[in-house]
């Protein structure tokens, strides 16, 4: 069966995705900025939830080649993740030219040890698909999550495809990016993955106008649907 794992960067989410029968919750921050690592409380709202969940590790927006003092904030971020007792992290690193950054992954892994860990797309930067694969075995993480290098997973399908082929069972490839319940079926169909990963959100209505003039309110923020969650829940069959 296809795990399906939402992405929230709210309580109010985290609970519509648990309503809604996510198998996986990722917690983050600023999902409209791709996600950033989650405040405390979230995470200890999800701990006190004893649902499955694991943790985005992103310091800051923008790309994913990040310094020794990120570093030291995300070791930081990985031991809070432990001591809250969810069951992984979420991690990526890369170098200028997009490949994975194979120090700076070495070290998250090891800050990560017994935890279970996802690498996000940083992959999608790669050049090459199946040298990553290949790097991101080694490392020891278990699942990749991938739009196939391109805007959204319908649009990357052919290197989703490709991605499924080179995995060959031994790490789950999970896709993400514009999927929800009226096109899951077209991907699954093309590459058998093992997992799903989505927002299954929709726009807030009428977000403060006098917080979005002073700079307070995000562009393109957006909930979660609990409704949209159970449709993309059920077209996973």
């Amino acid at each position: 069966m296809t795990l399906l794992e939402i992405c929230v960067d709210t309580a109010a989410g985290l609970r519509a995705a648990h309503a809604g029968g996510a198998d996986r919750i990722e917690l983050c921050s600023a999902l409209e900025l791709g996600g950033l690592t989650p405040t405390a409380g979230l995470v200890a709202l999800a701990a006190e939830m004893g649902i499955s969940a694991r943790v985005m590790i992103r310091p800051r927006a923008g790309d994913f080649v990040f310094t020794p003092d990120d570093l030291d904030m995300m070791r930081a971020d990985i031991a809070a993740a432990r001591s809250a007792g969810l069951e992984g992290v979420v991690l990526g690193a890369s170098r200028p030219d997009g490949t994975l950054d194979l120090d700076m992954l070495g070290a998250l892994i090891e800050a990560s040890a017994g935890l279970q860990k996802t690498l996000h797309r940083a992959f999608d930067l790669v050049p090459d698909i199946a040298t990553a694969i290949e790097q991101a075995v080694a490392l020891g993480f278990d699942t990749i999550l991938t739009s196939g290098r391109a805007a959204s997973a319908l649009a990357g399908l052919d290197d989703l495809v490709l991605a499924q082929k080179q995995a060959a069972g031994r790490i789950t490839i999970m896709a993400g990016a514009g999927i929800e319940a009226t096109n899951v079926g077209r991907i699954l169909a093309a590459a058998p993955i093992g997992a799903i990963h989505g927002s299954c959100s929709a726009p807030i209505p009428g977000d403060s106008d006098p917080a979005q003039r002073l700079g307070f309110v995000s562009p393109g923020r957006r909930q979660t649907d609990p409704g949209r969650v159970r449709a993309l829940k059920a077209a996973l069959g």
